[in-house]
Formats: structure tokens, sequence, C-alpha cells
């Protein structure tokens, strides 16, 4: 029984010797259809991939990409795109593959597609035609499953995408609010894909290939399988209670993080999360990240706590959170099993991140880059959203708690070249239809960590930090931004192009560190307004979202209302806030709304948190406890969390502390919070005193004739507004782009005469 490769060169993506019906050639675009199928000379395909989007060809859609990358592997794939899911049948209508079928929910998890963070049912869906909802199930991964069972006897099937990446383990599942087992337990497949999928996807599509089963495909990383027991061979570390990780030879802790590496590597990171846990750091000779290291083993797995124990004991449940996050890196990741009923769920470390050149290749496929003909002039919004823009870079450092990336995607950047990036912003501007010269952005899950990374790659395979920005930057991080000035200056320059502007999240507290970098974007690359995501102003909730505090943001606010005071604009910043995350209280709440009217904002659509499967911060949802530091069962300040619907109301109502009819619920809080002093007509007050024109005792949201204050649309709480949780503003790769989970939305500033910096 082999162990997962410990090295650090993984085989390259584009090394196999191509199948043999490489020879049938590139598709126009991967068939949706029996007819196209004929037209290409298949008798069959060999992958049939289904998935819950429309099939856009470009790289931003998770389909897309891998089909086009298992069809330059010389696979034929076939793309069965929002099946029916009522009976088999509609998933016959291409034919049974040689292979195995590949299964997502698409580029969003498919309940944060189709529910508020209240629960309440969406009537669009932004990756359907026409913006068309109900056009997937919910559980969209496990129905897809069922059906393909059903119409194809034993044929493989392999999970991947966001929904099955954020289920790998058991998980919170917010809309039955209950723990959840393993998406691979219920789908019952063969084999489930997490992470960025082109390694795993294209050595399984292989290994099938040569007739191994996929079940059998125990070693490869970024995959989890189900197996009978733990095979001989192997030293588990216990990490099944609270208390008392079991002792090993050598002695290994599962909560042993950085600090458990001080002293062995020169300049090894700080852990801002807590230290070791109650065994202690493990001696000199056993690093946490040698798992072969005892003569004899296999290699060392961690065993989490059951499925069972997790559903009966939230506090239980936050720490095995905590150290499925501790494995999150793949220089030090080791195997983890989580025991289900008589089965072990079986989750190999991480994939290894794409090289440069991987990447170029990747998002150089021959793509169509267009929504495929069988759709004719639908408006898919989600491909409107990106069809000018250009993915840089993969992954997030960050770390924020709500956000679901670096369960996806990890904390390592994966780069672009700059000639790769200007040959596709030559692509969309000869030959993408629509384009007026402006590139909507140059992104990734941030617009700024392209080319940042830990300075040594040494103390980077080493680390356990659950962020590199919290609760400051590690010394060890390179911060030059360098690099990407010069591809957004190279891209700007180019013939035809007349603005680029940058859309994606910008972690300003990287930014005050690079002027230059400023200079340029806000010099550049602002359209007038310019988002970022501060969260919120008090320090208790962004402690628990693990953001920098406002003295960061107001350095950031300086400098860009200096350099567009100099580029003579007329600029502003758009802050984003979420309410109700764990760890907020109605005073902080509060406290965010006398802010919010300080400076002159009056956000316009608000969001509240939405607990994305996996997410730290849904563990603190659940638990009432932070996996932030290691917890113990007799220790640890509760984290409070506004739950009940009329308190995430009142959260909401606080970010929209201007909208009359969040007033009389306003009222009632201030009083309760002991601060009527902020009721009255005065500058110094929050909500006025009486309502107008006889509104007083509506509830919130309510608007005669059944629609919002927000949207005029029945079927939403006011303010609500497709979240991108677990992910996935359209973007990125081996797709799905997690994006935040229940990140808030931006707000306007109250319309006066005052100049930036004013």
């Amino acid at each position: 029984m082999s162990a997962v490769s410990p090295a650090v060169s993984p085989r390259g993506l584009f090394s196999y010797r191509q199948h043999w019906a490489h020879r049938f050639g590139r598709a126009p675009f991967l068939p949706m259809s029996r007819a196209e199928m004929d037209l290409l000379g298949w008798d069959a395909c060999d992958v049939l991939l289904v998935t819950g989007d429309a099939y856009i060809d470009h790289p931003s859609f998770g389909m897309a990409l891998i089909g086009r990358l298992l069809e330059a592997q010389g696979f034929r794939v076939a793309i069965l795109a929002q099946p029916d899911w009522s009976s088999a049948e509609p998933f016959t209508a291409l034919g049974r593959p040689t292979l195995f079928a590949g299964i997502t929910a698409g580029n969003m998890d498919s309940m944060v597609n189709r529910y508020t963070a209240d629960r309440r049912l969406r009537h669009n869906d932004s990756y359907t035609p026409d913006d068309e909802g109900g056009r997937r199930p919910d559980r969209a991964s496990l129905v897809y499953a069922q059906r393909v069972r059903e119409a194809f006897k034993d044929l493989p099937i392999v999970l991947g995408g966001i929904e099955a990446s954020l289920r790998r383990v058991a998980h919170y599942d917010y809309w039955s609010d209950t723990v959840r087992r393993s998406l691979l337990m219920d789908a019952r497949a063969d084999i489930l894909v997490f992470g960025n999928a082109e390694r795993a996807i294209v050595e399984i599509a292989h290994r099938v290939a040569r007739g191994e089963p996929p079940r059998a495909m125990t070693d490869i990383r970024g995959t989890a399988v189900i197996r009978p027991a733990v095979p001989e061979g192997w030293a588990v570390v216990d990490s099944s209670s609270l208390d008392a990780p079991g002792p090993v030879a050598p002695p290994a802790n599962p909560y042993a993080d950085d600090g458990a590496e001080q002293g062995r590597t020169p300049g090894h990171c700080q852990n801002g999360g807590g230290g070791a846990g109650p065994q202690g750091p493990p001696p000199d000779d056993a690093p946490d990240d040698a798992p072969d290291t005892a003569p004899g083993n296999l290699g060392t797995v961690v065993r989490l706590p059951a499925f069972e124990a997790v559903k009966a004991d939230p506090v239980l449940y936050a720490h095995a959170s905590r150290v499925v996050h501790l494995e999150s890196n793949p220089g030090n990741a080791r195997p983890l099993v989580q025991r289900h009923g008589d089965k072990e769920v079986w989750i190999n470390p991480p994939p290894w991140p794409l090289s440069s050149q991987e990447m170029d290749a990747v998002y150089e496929l021959p793509y169509a880059r267009a929504p495929h003909p069988a759709y004719g002039g639908a408006r898919i919004p989600a491909w409107e959203m990106i069809r000018f823009s250009i993915t840089i870079l993969r992954g997030c450092f960050g770390g924020c708690t709500f956000c679901s990336i670096t369960e996806h995607e990890g904390r390592i950047i994966q780069n672009r070249s700059q000639d790769s990036v200007l040959r596709e912003v030559e692509h969309v501007r000869d030959k993408t239809e629509g384009f007026t010269g402006v590139i909507s952005d140059l992104g990734g899950p941030t617009a700024n960590m392209y080319r940042l990374a830990c300075k040594d790659p040494a103390i980077q395979r080493l680390c356990r930090r659950l962020s590199c920005l919290h609760p400051g930057i590690c010394k060890n991080l390179l911060t030059d931004h360098s690099a990407l000035v010069a591809l957004y200056r190279a891209a700007r320059g180019m013939p035809g192009v007349k603005k680029i502007t940058i859309a994606s999240g910008l972690r300003y507290d990287l930014a005050v560190r690079a002027p230059a970098y400023v200079k340029e974007l806000v010099s550049h690359h602002v359209g007038g307004y310019l988002k970022i995501a501060p969260e919120h102003t008090e320090p208790g909730p962004l402690a628990m979202m693990m953001k920098p505090g406002m003295d960061s943001y107001e350095r950031f606010r300086q400098m860009f209302e200096q350099v567009s005071r100099e580029a003579g604009k007329e600029q502003y910043l758009i802050p984003y806030f979420i309410a109700a995350h764990p760890g907020t209280t109605d005073q902080d709440m509060m406290n965010l709304a006398l802010w919010l009217k300080r400076n002159r904002f009056r956000p316009d659509q608000v969001q509240a948190f939405l607990p994305a499967p996996m997410a730290l911060a849904t563990a603190m949802y659940h638990s009432g406890r932070s996996p932030l530091k290691p917890l113990r069962r007799d220790g640890g300040a509760p984290v409070f969390t506004a739950k009940g619907l009329r308190q995430r109301r009142l959260h909401k109502a606080f970010l929209r502390y201007h909208d009359p009819e969040n007033w009389p619920l306003l009222r009632e809080a201030l009083k309760r919070l002991g601060r009527a002093d902020l009721i009255g007509p005065g500058k110094r007050h929050l909500v006025p005193a009486h309502q107008p024109g006889g509104g007083a005792g509506r509830p919130p949201g309510h608007r005669p004739g059944g629609g919002t204050p927000t949207t005029g649309k029945p079927g939403r709480a006011a303010g609500d507004k497709p979240v991108r949780a677990a992910g996935d503003k359209p973007g990125r790769a081996a797709g799905d782009k997690p994006g935040r989970a229940g990140g808030g939305k931006p707000g306007r500033r109250k319309p006066d005469r005052r100049k930036p910096g004013r």
C-alpha cells in the first residue's frame, strides 16, 4: 500500500503520453449532443462531465477548464449541462462513457446558489441562460451522482468542484442546521477531487485508461476515497478527542503550529493562531512535516473525530475544523481519516500548486471563449460578468475565516506569467464580441497578491499559520508589488486597450506597504469608485474574521485620496461590511452604524453572514467556540453569534440605519442597549424619534405591494442579493473560484460636495 509521495517536484501536468483518442483532434466546442459527437467521428466519449452550470467554453468555468485539459491529454470529453434530474433518462443522452463520469454542482455550491443567507429561495441563477432559477437541484452533486448510477451501472463516478471540495469531510450544513456526512459517502462516488483539480483529474484519467479502478487510487494528492480501515503500516495520530492527542513514535501533535517548530528553522513563521496543544511540541528530531520518518511506516495519518462524534458534539466539531485547517499546507500536510459508521473517509494531502508554466498552458488551451451555440442569443449573467476579465493568479494567504478560498485553492499563490496574461488581453481585444477597449479586471481571489510569496521555500514548507496577514503581516512574507505594477503598465499600454479596471478584492493592508502600486492603481485603474472590504470596524468581530484593524483602512484611505488629488480625479472608496458574523454583538453593530454615519456612508445593499461548509467561521457559528486557537473542553471564551431571524435582521438594519423601515427595530434595540441618546433629529443621533408619513410599526423590509426597498421584487428580504459564498465569482479554475462566504455588499457614500481628502 503506497503512501502519497512527499516529493516537492510533482509530475508535469503535460508530461503524460496522450491517450489514443487524440487522433480525433480538437473540438470547436466540447459536444453537448450525439449529433455533435457524430460530426467529430466519435462512437463514444471517454469522459462525461455533468455540471449544474450552463456550458461556457472559457477557463473561468470549471467544466470548460477540466474538459479542455482532458482533451489536451487525448481524451474525448462530452458535457452534460444542467440536465433534467427528474429521471435517469436525460443522463443517457450522450451514451455511456468509456472511462468515467465527472460530476460537479457548478462554479457555486448549489445551496448557496439557491438560497439567501436567511434561507430564502432565490428566483434567479447567474449561471443559467436568461438568469432562470430552478435549473439545478438542491445538493446537485449528490442528485447527479444518483442519476448517473441509475443510468450507467458500475460506471466510475468522480466528484469535483466547489461543492464537493468544501464537503469532503463531515461538515455543518446551514440549510438543514445539522452536521452531514462527507459528500463522498452520501453520493457513493468512487473518488472525490478537492481543491485545484488539474493534477488529480489528469492522473485519474490516465490510470483509469490503463484499467485501474478509481476506488483503488488511494495515493493521489487532492483526493478523498472510502476505505474499510486504516491499512497496516500507517502510524496514526489520534486527534479524535479534545484533550489528549494520542502518542505515536515519533510523537506528533496535530495542534503543533509554527510555535512547535521554533528553533528548528531560522526565520520560521510566528503563529498568530495559538501554539502547540496540551501534549506540547514534538522533539526536534520529529518535525510535523516528516510523516515517513518512522522505520517500517508507510506514513502518518491524522485521525479526526468520527462523523457521529462531531454531529453530537459541536465543540468537537470545532476541534476537527481546526485540525483540518492546520493540515492544509501541501508542504507538511498529512493524510486525514474520519470514521463514518463502518467505513473510513481517507483524505489525502492537498495538491501541489501549478507552476507558472503549467498555469499558462492551462489558461491558453484552445477555448472558444463563448457560451455553447446551443444557447443561441440567451443572456448568461455570469458570462457577461467575466467576458472581458482575465485571471492572473489563484489562491489567497489572507485566511479570512468566513471565506472558502483557502479551503479550496490554498494559501500558496499560483501565478501566470506576464507574457501569458498579455496574450490573453490580445485575444480578448481581437476576438471577444462586444469588446469596447475596457478590460474589466486583471485579478483573481485578490487583486494584489500576484507573485507574493514566502521569502524561503523551506520556511513555507514548514509553516502551519492559518493566515500570513493576521494578526499582522508575517515577517517572512515578501510584499513587493513591482511585478504587478509592471503587468498593469504593460497591459494598459497595449494598442486598442483604453482602460483596465481592477474589480477583484484588494488587500489594502498589503497595498499600504507598496506606495508605487497604490499610485498605479489609483491613477489608472479606478473607475470613480474602488470597492474594498474592511468587513467591520470593531476589534472583536475583526479578530474572529482574521481581518486587519481599521488603522490599515485609514492609512489606505489617506493614500487613496492623496493619489486621487494628485491625479486630478474625484474618486471614492466603497466599503463592504458583513452583518451577523460570529463574534459580533448588537453593540458592535451599533458602533459600526455610528462609524458609517460619521463617514457619510449609506449602504444600499447589505449581506448577513452565510455559514459556508468547512469555513472556520462556520465552526464558530455552529459550536459557539473559536477554532483559531487550541480548544479545551473546560476553557475558552464563548463566541457570540446572532442566529435568530430577528437578531440577524437587526444586524442588517444597523448597516441600513438610514432606511425608515428599519427605524422601529433600531429604536427598540438602542433603548435595550441603554443608548436612547442616539434617538433624535440631530446629527449626533442615529435614528429619529418618529416615523415619516405614519409608517410606524411596519416590519423591516415591508413595502406596499409586496416588494422590498432595494429591489422592488417579491421573494427577497430587504437588501438581499445573491452572494458569492463558498464562492464563486465566476472566474477561476479548476474551476470554481471560491468567493467570500457571506461577504457584505458595497455601500454608497451619501452625496456631498466635499472633494476626496477633505
